[in-house]
Formats: C-alpha cells, structure tokens, sequence
C-alpha cells in the first residue's frame, strides 16, 4: 500500500469526526470557556489557589453547564454522556478546576443521584447544582484505597434511636485524599459496611453533614489537611474521621439496599458481591471522565510540542542558510508522531466508550429498564481499561513533550509543567492503573461469569476450573468491517504488506488470544499443584494476567480507530486518518516487536521492514503535523504557552538578522562545524 496523502487536508474535517456524537457540548465549550479567568495561573499559593478554583467553581455553576448529566425535573438535561464531554472540555483548562467540578456534580451528586431515591433527589439535588451545597465522595481510605470492597468503616443501625452509629475504628480506616474535604465541603457521601441486627449487609453509602453553616466541622467529625501536594493546588484534598456519628436512617443512599425502622435489611439484589458491584458500576461516570480528561491534557501538550517544533530552528545542514526546524529530525519525528497517533486512537476509543455508558444510563434511569449485567460488567471492565491507558500514556507524553521543548519545555508559562504536575495523580485515583488491569483481566479470564468480584477469588481451584474452556475474542467496534478485513489476509504473512489493514488487526488478535490463552494455562496449571496457597496461585503468574489485559486494550483501541475511519465522510481526512492509523498499529507492534519475533509472528526480515515502514510513515506524516494537532480543535487563547508567540517572533527576528548579515558579507561560505556538534535538538 503506497500513500496517496493529498498535500493539504482541511483540519476542520478531522475535528468533525474527532467531536463526534456530542460536538454540540464541545462546540458549546469552546464558545464559553474562553475567558481568561478559566486560564492556568501560575505561582499561586495553595491558598490563593484553593480561593480561586472555589469561585470559579461556582460562577461555572451560575453558567448552567454543570447540569447536563441530572435530571430534567431539577433543571438538568439528562444526558450522562453530554456531562462527561464537558468535563472532557474542562481539562483543556486548568485541570484543579476539572477536578473540582468532577467531585462535585460527578462524584458527589453523580452518587446522590444514582444511589440515592426521589427523597434524596428532592432534599439536594438543586443545592449540589447550583454550588450552594458543596460536597466530598469519601470513599478512599488509608488502609484500604484500591479494595473497596473490604472497608472498614461501619456504619451500624439502631433500632432504639433510628439511627446509624458511624465510627472509624482506627487510623488505618480515616478517608483520606477526600476533594473537598479540607476546605470547602459540607456534606459527604460516606462509603461503610452497613451493620444493622449483628450482620453486616457490605458497603453501603450515607450522606453525612461534615461542617456546619459557619464551616465548623459536626460534633464526631474530625477534619483534616492533606496539605501540599506535587499538582492541583485548587483541590483541598483532606481528611475525614467519625467518632461514633448519629446519621438519621433516613440519610441511607438506599437505591439498591434499605433498613427498614425495626433494622430489617432488605434488597433487591440479594448476593453481597454482586450488590456491591452493581452499585460502584453505577458510578462508572467518574472513571471515564478522568481518563477523558487525561486525554485532553495530552493532546494540549502535543499541540504545543507540535507548533513549537514547527518554529524552534537547531543547527544548520551543510549548504544551507537556516538552521533546521526540529520537526524535520527524525528522532524528533519518532518522539511526536507516534504519541499523536496514539492519542487520536483512544480519542476514538473514549468517543465509543462514553457512548456505550450513555445508552446503558439512559436505558437504565431514564427508561426504567432492567440492568443488562453483562453489558454494565463490560462497560466497567472497558472504562477501567481505557482509564488505564489514557492515563499512563498522559504521564509519558506529556513528559516527552516538555523534554521537546528543551529548557523552555520546564518554564511555567509553557503550561507544560502545570500538565505533568495536574495529571500525574490521574494513574492512582479513580482506580490504581495496576489494579484496574487485574479488573480488566478477570473479566476476560470469566467471561463475565458470577466470580467476577474481588480478588480474593482468584486462587480457588472452583474458580480457576469455571474459566473459559475456549478463547472467543469480541469484535468491540466496526464488526463487519473489521471481519472482513481480518478475513482477506492471505495465509502466509511474509507476503501481506505492513499496511495491510486486515494483517494488523489480525497482530493485535493474535497477540491478546496468545497471552489469555497463556495465563488460562498457568492458572490451572498451578490450581492442580498439591499444597499451592490460593494466593499463589494467582500471584505467580500476575505479569501474565496484566499483559493479557493490556494487548486487549490495544486491540479495543485499534477498532475504535478503525471504526473512527470509517464514519470519516471526508475523502483527504480519512486518506490522512488511514495513514495515521497505520502508524498507530506498527509502532504498537515495533515497540512489542521481541514478543512477535519470539512466537513466529515476524521474520528477522520483516521486523527489520517494519523499522524501515514506521519511519516511512513518520515521512509522511511529517507535512500533517501541524494539522493533525489543528484536528483536536483547541482554541488557542486555550493554550496559555507564553513560547509559541515568543518563538515565531524570535525566528522571524533571526531570519531578518541573517539576511542582512548575508547581504553585508557578500556570498558567505556556511560554517559546516555546527552540525558535527553532538548537541540533542532543543537545548
């Protein structure tokens, strides 16, 4: 396959498919965010940042836009997935106020609302929208951030007072790392394991009044400061402790478990483990918008590295007058181009994502259908991928953006630190990215089935033998498409190109088939060895189970590009999308190239070609650069990177000096000793 890439392609029409389903919230976005009130400062104090994330918080309230995800009787829209492209917006801009507003009306009212019941919506609804009713998720806790599922807060109901008994046991059980709590926060929803006539009934969730009207905190609550951290200075993270707190029965989130005066504990789910579930998968909501988020954050740092490699000149060649612009180095080339591709591909992804969550919100609390168990496991398991994903590729390109930069790269006013700062807690929160894969894993290792739940189930020989006797990889995205392009790869691979769609797909099959199919082994293997402990059985071959989980992600990432092509009604977008496509899926397979040498999946040869191909694509694509970061539709008042004014002046100042000094000497002879200087481009 040749490249036909026609030499302009208008960015607008990658943006169109870029927007996607709800480009209408993205467009609405880019309309009002503009001020530069919403703008990164930098040098804040925590004080004076916390003070000013706070009233930014609530003049975005006054605006109406934090509405879209409740529901329409309380001024809302009713539109989850309108509610996560919004926040996705946010991060575009100082990312504390992101995460304030995420704890707000996605955390804390996102739980009021769907664990809650019409009493709870009614009471707090209107005072979470509109700001007037600040509030915490506390959920984390010391001792226990990644396992929800083994709190130990109780929350214990008397029948005598008709109320709960809300205690900490011990410092290991404090919720810690809370948004809100330090500062700002009056109520919280607080996750405990309910206790009501000498049974414990699993976690549940309360609200619970922290502060009172003048900001003291409620007799029983102990409030504290996490205090300086490395980024989000507008978020007051803090601490909560209950010393034996009275909360009213009726303060009990009980969409899915109630307790009736006497203490009588009831439910419509009856197994723990799947309440349990069905409640945190409820919440789903919170885990896509941070890796949406993380994905905004990402593709403002490539824009800038993108333009200011565009214009930033290092070292003349022999013969010519100017030096070279950085984004005509290949090795620069190899640090930019590849980390685009890949951010267009879980843009796609996410795109497909927050549509599936959308429709099972919708059909759930908006149509009042049943739950589809298997299609809300699916979506959690997908979500916990994905935020994985984004967010570690966040952490990676941002910092290889900044080092594009040179020394610039590390001044504030280039935004760049403030990124890698803000979202270098996006991998732990929301779900640690080591534990979300095991979740991801065990979904694939299940096949959905009723042991999908903690981990402490892994290592039981029930368990292991219950595990999918045949591997059946889903199509996610473009079924047909994707089946059909899988299906016309001839037999033999050394004679299919590299830029063979349908060869590929079928890498990327091969691979994740592969390694479930491995760790599907191993785990009998070891649950058939006498004397092995449950926990050993599944520790030992934990690597193999996490790497199962990641080429799954990848593959799901590269359908939803593909998926993405196809929707691309623009002939010269999606010739450049093809291209950009191409160069997702062989530097996925370029960096795991050892493991497809290792199992015949490449000759020597062939991976040999496959270096030469990337670097072909990086060619092409070279041209595109500027436009592709032009496709994420960035305002670029947005931008707030002091050096992309600076830097276009300053070369244009150069070249006018150059040209003088050119003009005064006559014909000078080019100085050919600055290129035999062994000085990285961009310092």
């Amino acid at each position: 396959m040749t490249s036909t890439l026609p030499r302009t392609v208008d960015p607008a029409r990658l943006q169109e498919v870029l927007d996607g389903r709800w480009a209408h919230v993205r467009r609405d976005a880019r309309e009002q965010l503009g001020d530069p009130k919403y703008a990164p400062v930098y040098g804040e104090s925590v004080q004076e940042a916390r003070e000013r994330i706070t009233r930014l918080a609530g003049e975005l309230a006054a605006t109406g836009r934090v509405g879209l995800g409740f529901p329409k009787q309380y001024g809302g829209e009713a539109d989850a997935g309108g509610s996560v492209t919004s926040i996705e917006m946010l991060a575009y801009g100082d990312l504390s106020l992101m995460v304030k507003a995420g704890v707000q009306w996605g955390l804390f009212g996102g739980a009021v609302q769907l664990l809650g019941t019409e009493r709870h919506h009614d009471a707090y609804l209107p005072d979470i929208m509109s700001f007037a009713l600040p509030g915490c998720f506390a959920m984390t806790e010391t001792g226990h951030g990644s396992d929800v599922q083994q709190l130990r807060t109780t929350c214990t109901y008397d029948p005598e007072t008709r109320t709960f008994d809300l205690h900490t046991p011990h410092e290991a059980a404090r919720k810690d790392y809370i948004g809100n709590a330090a500062k700002d926060g009056r109520m919280a929803v607080v996750f405990a394991q309910l206790v009501t006539q000498g049974r414990k009934q699993g976690v549940h969730a309360w609200l619970v009044p922290i502060r009172d009207a003048d900001g003291n905190a409620m007799p029983g609550v102990t409030i504290g400061d996490d205090g300086p951290k490395a980024g989000l200075l507008g978020v007051d993270n803090g601490r909560l402790s209950f010393d034996h707190v009275r909360v009213p029965r009726e303060m009990l989130l009980d969409r899915y478990g109630q307790v009736a005066e006497d203490g009588t504990y009831s439910s419509s789910i009856a197994n723990e483990t799947r309440r349990f579930f069905t409640m945190l998968g409820t919440l789903v909501r919170g885990r896509v918008s941070v890796g949406g988020s993380a994905g905004s954050a990402t593709r403002m740092a490539l824009d800038i590295a993108v333009r200011y490699g565009e214009v930033r000149r290092q070292f003349a060649a022999p013969g010519r007058d100017r030096e070279i612009v950085l984004n005509d180095y290949l090795v620069h080339q190899r640090k930019l181009l590849p980390a685009l591709a890949t951010s267009y591909a879980l843009a796609f992804a996410q795109e497909e994502l927050v549509g599936t969550m959308h429709d099972l919100h919708t059909a759930v609390h908006e149509h009042g259908e049943e739950v589809d168990e298997a299609a809300q496991r699916e979506l959690e398991s997908r979500a916990a991928g994905l935020k994985a994903a984004t967010t570690w590729h966040a952490t990676r390109t941002i910092q290889t953006c900044r080092e594009a930069l040179g020394g610039a790269g590390y001044l504030a006013e280039n935004r760049l630190p403030q990124l890698k700062a803000d979202t270098d807690v996006f991998t732990t929160f929301e779900g640690d990215n080591t534990v979300l894969l095991q979740l991801v894993a065990k979904g694939l290792l299940t096949g959905y089935r009723d042991a999908f739940g903690s981990l402490d189930g892994w290592g039981r020989v029930a368990f292991v033998a219950d595990m999918v006797r045949e591997t059946v990889l889903e199509r996610t995205a473009a079924r047909g498409l994707i089946a059909r392009l899988v299906d016309a790869v001839p037999g033999r691979d050394e004679d299919v190109p590299l830029r063979d769609r349908g060869w590929q797909l079928r890498m990327f099959e091969f691979r994740e088939r592969h390694t479930l199919e491995g760790a599907i082994r191993r785990l009998r293997r070891n649950a058939a060895t006498d004397g092995m402990e449950p926990f050993t059985v599944f520790n030992s071959v934990q690597d193999h189970v996490l790497r199962t989980a990641s080429t799954h992600i990848d593959r799901v990432v590269l359908e939803a590009f593909v998926a993405g092509i196809e929707r691309t009604t623009d002939p010269a977008a999606r010739a450049l999308l093809e291209v950009l496509c191409d160069l997702y899926a062989l530097s996925t397979i370029e960096a795991d190239k050892g493991w497809f040498l290792e199992h015949g999946q490449l000759t020597p040869a062939r991976s040999k070609a496959l270096t030469g191909t990337v670097n072909a694509l990086l060619g092409e694509l070279r041209p595109h650069a500027v436009t592709l970061v032009d496709g994420f539709g960035i305002p670029h008042a947005w931008k707030n990177a002091a050096v992309l004014e600076e830097e276009a002046a300053r070369q244009e100042a150069m070249a006018a000096e150059d040209a003088r000094l050119t003009t005064e000497a006559g014909s000078a002879a080019p100085d050919d000793t600055a290129v035999a200087l062994d000085v990285p481009p961009g310092q």
